[in-house]
């Protein structure tokens, strides 16, 4: 009988993902709180879509930068939660080292593709604020379009390398993962081959990846809080913010969990931290994103009011 080596064993390896193990009375009762809200995420970001798309009120870029960050918002969702679900009714809970890979890769698709979205809609209101009469020049349909294609495909392609990286690994110690999705720094736990290049490279293309997005944000934010503060009279200033509070209050959100979840060194890896984190980046977010659109945008809860007769109609048409 041939050897097994550490080369071929990690392509045949299987995965037990351990989810919440440890809390075993609580598989129903975690079971229908998942449930309900993912039906929630998925309802409320397919009514903000929907409203958006069928409100041709709503046909500008900031809207449209909104319907493809609810679509992200479903995406990255359903790369985890619908897994999630069916190991806590089922019980089983083994993956092969394909769907580890698959569901870790779109996993951080989703997340790079969303830090981009953010970065853009950043500039985006830059523009509206600060240089509200070349807004139409600026932000042209044809911009708009190129913005979005170049966040997908940016975001597609930013995970590849450490993606291939990951899998080219053997797996050969243990291949339990102790938290409820493929994360990096468990998957990386389980490895006996040399991770130094993987890391470097985790930090390299998160480093260029958070500069390439933040500071376009921050430095936005900066001009657009400057340009408020000049405004004379406190009802031009609050209606100016009110154009921006809501995309500011998402990307406080998405920083402030994703900072917590993936900037510190992989020795700090705590499986009941890292599992309540990634539940707060991956739940709380895109959770609260239509609410806060929807109670921070008069024009948004105008067309979200329609938005049932809409529908109405083209179902009797």
């Amino acid at each position: 009988m041939s050897e097994v080596t550490p080369e071929n064993k990690s392509h045949t390896v299987q995965f037990t993902i351990l989810c919440f193990s440890d809390l075993p009375d609580l598989q129903i009762p975690l079971f229908i709180t998942f449930l309900t809200i993912y039906l929630n995420i998925v309802f409320g970001n397919t009514a903000v879509f929907s409203a958006i798309v069928f409100d041709s009120h709503l046909h500008t870029p900031m809207y449209i930068f909104l319907s493809n960050l609810s679509v992200l918002d479903i995406s990255y969702t359903s790369t985890t939660l619908p897994k999630l679900l069916s190991m806590l009714s089922t019980q089983k809970k083994v993956t092969s080292l394909i769907g580890c890979m698959t569901q870790m890769y779109f996993f951080i698709v989703f997340g790079c593709t969303e830090m981009i979205l953010l970065a853009v809609m950043a500039y985006d209101r830059y523009v509206a604020i600060c240089h509200p009469l070349h807004y139409t020049l600026l932000m042209s349909p044809r911009t708009c379009l190129i913005a979005i294609i170049s966040v997908w495909i940016v975001g597609l392609l930013e995970p590849l390398v450490f993606t291939m990286f990951v899998a080219n690994l053997s797996f050969c110690s243990s291949n339990q993962i102790d938290h409820f999705l493929c994360d990096p720094s468990p998957l990386l736990k389980l490895s006996c081959s040399d991770t130094t290049h993987v890391n470097m490279t985790t930090y390299i293309l998160g480093a260029l990846l958070g500069m390439c997005t933040f500071m376009p944000t921050l430095v936005s934010y900066v001009y657009i809080i400057h340009n408020i503060m000049n405004i004379h009279s406190a009802g031009g200033r609050s209606k100016t913010f009110s154009t921006c509070g809501s995309h500011l209050t998402c990307v406080l959100l998405f920083y402030g969990t994703i900072l917590t979840l993936y900037m510190r060194p992989t020795s700090m890896y705590s499986p009941k931290q890292d599992k309540f984190f990634s539940l707060l980046y991956i739940i709380l977010i895109p959770l609260l994103n239509p609410i806060i659109y929807t109670l921070m945008n008069k024009q948004f809860k105008e067309a979200f009011t329609k938005l049932p007769n809409v529908l109405c109609l083209l179902k009797n048409n």
